[in-house]
């Protein structure tokens, strides 16, 4: 009997789905994320459970929903009794490590001098790096590894563009420092026979966009061929307010980016940057994959390749993220492979990443949690289900997930199914609602539209019982009667 699989769970930042070659983008350089979709599973409907980093993190690693977390905002800590799939692999014999950025506590400098404040997470391991930039001197690892070569982490203001930089160099890139800890600990398991699981988390491709000149530059030579964002003037009239006030910078204008100020050429050299980014994580994930063949860990290892939701890039006038729910905020990449364990295929099923926990339990062969509330991918990965239904809508919320929006705070959810997107504003009472067949770039909202009226008190009901069954499914004990 195979033992336990080996777990390379990969999950970047901020990085929308069609980043890659294989979802069908003509312009990255992405082969071995291509091959790996190849040989696995690729999910063509994967999204996350918020468009912000610590809710989706809390929520696919617990494999429950935001709101039953509590884990609602940026800036909240996870409360300590909540159970990560790390610990229940490791308290099932699994060596669990991690490199780079975790970020389910409070981990802004302002507020926390050292790394990330940890509950019983399961990693023995610990490579912490939030981001490349300062903040953390003494507990970013990124910055003890450049010290080690004599190098300090810098950033270069271009001339050609407010928006993006330059970064690093490939060979001092966080991205590169996030693989070489992950190769490090596969080869320290390679005649080890305990299983492991590693978590890569770059901090890329998230902004500030700094990709290595090296990689920019082939972007540079075809600028005036990159599509620019895809925005209708007028699209946001009669939408959630949030919306334009992020048009005209954001988080609430105090990030930048006001789209209507930046020319053609920056929005394309975003995109560029954007892009450089996403071949630098492909460029070293290949490092990684072939480490797991040079050392015979390839087909004992399921590999699974994601991020914690995506990036607005200037689609429907929007930088960056914030409370909206367009594909480009929350459909992410997802790639699960393991040769022998994991049928080759593409998935046209709706999928969410609170289904991960369940399915890496499903793969070790370990009970579920009682508080888990996602539904495994496991009987699709190994043939024993069809790959073209797995739920028959997904669910998004944000809970003022980032505080820049005030009066009043944000508070939305979104249910998307095969053919509708709905989006209700709980602040304002309003919302949106797309055809995703007739409208699929999601420009024409037809909430107030009479015809629609039918499709929308429908797709409200379907939410609302979303809402239902997201509610712990363990409740505090109460007193006796």
């Amino acid at each position: 009997m195979k033992k336990k699989p080996n777990i390379l769970w990969i999950c970047t930042d901020q990085q929308r789905w069609d980043t890659l070659g294989c979802y069908g983008n003509k312009f990255v350089r992405t082969p071995n994320l291509d091959k790996l979709a190849e040989q696995g599973a690729q999910f063509e409907y994967a999204y996350s459970q918020s468009p912000v980093c610590t809710p989706s993190r809390v929520s696919f690693l617990t494999g429950r929903y935001p709101r039953t977390t509590k884990c609602r905002q940026n800036g909240q800590d996870i409360l300590k009794d909540e159970l990560l799939v790390t610990k229940m692999l490791a308290n099932c014999g699994y060596d669990c490590g991690l490199a780079g950025k975790l970020h389910i506590s409070a981990c802004h400098p302002s507020v926390c001098c050292d790394v990330e404040p940890r509950i019983d997470d399961g990693y023995t391991e610990f490579h912490w790096s939030h981001h490349a930039g300062g903040g953390w001197q003494l507990a970013n690892e990124y910055w003890a590894w450049l010290a080690e070569k004599s190098e300090s982490f810098e950033t270069t203001p271009r001339q050609d563009s407010n928006w993006i930089y330059t970064g690093m160099p490939e060979e001092l890139h966080q991205t590169t420092w996030c693989a070489e800890k992950a190769c490090d600990f596969i080869r320290q398991k390679a005649d080890n026979d305990k299983p492991w699981l590693f978590s890569v988390n770059m901090f890329d491709p998230h902004h500030p966009f700094n990709p290595p000149q090296s990689y920019l530059d082939r972007y540079l030579d075809v600028l005036d061929d990159i599509p620019l964002p895809a925005y209708l003037e007028g699209e946001l009239d009669g939408k959630p307010v949030y919306q334009m006030i992020d048009h005209h910078g954001a988080y609430g204008q105090n990030h930048g980016f006001p789209f209507k100020d930046m020319p053609k050429k920056d929005h394309r050299l975003v995109r560029a940057a954007y892009w450089a980014m996403c071949d630098l994580i492909d460029k070293q994930v290949g490092r990684i994959l072939d480490l797991l063949k040079e050392t015979n860990q390839h087909e004992d290892t399921i590999v699974i390749f994601t991020s914690d939701h995506g990036e607005m890039l200037g689609d429907h006038g929007i930088y960056l993220k914030g409370p909206y729910f367009y594909e480009p905020a929350i459909h992410v990449p997802l790639i699960i492979s393991c040769p022998g364990r994991i049928k080759p295929q593409r998935s046209t099923a709706l999928v969410e990443l609170v289904d991960l926990a369940q399915t890496l339990l499903d793969a070790a062969n370990i009970k579920h949690a009682p508080s888990m509330q996602g539904k495994s991918l496991w009987p699709i990965l190994s043939g024993e289900a069809v790959n073209s239904h797995h739920r028959d809508d997904v669910y998004c919320e944000y809970y003022n997930a980032m505080s820049w929006h005030k009066d009043p705070p944000a508070h939305l959810t979104m249910l998307r199914t095969d053919k509708y997107k709905l989006v209700v504003n709980h602040s304002h009472s309003d919302g949106e609602l797309y055809d995703l067949i007739a409208d699929p770039k999601e420009s024409h909202n037809l909430w107030n539209e009479p015809l629609a009226t039918k499709d929308k008190t429908r797709m409200l009901l379907q939410l609302c019982n979303r809402m239902a069954w997201t509610v712990d499914p363990l409740p505090k004990k109460r007193a006796n009667w």
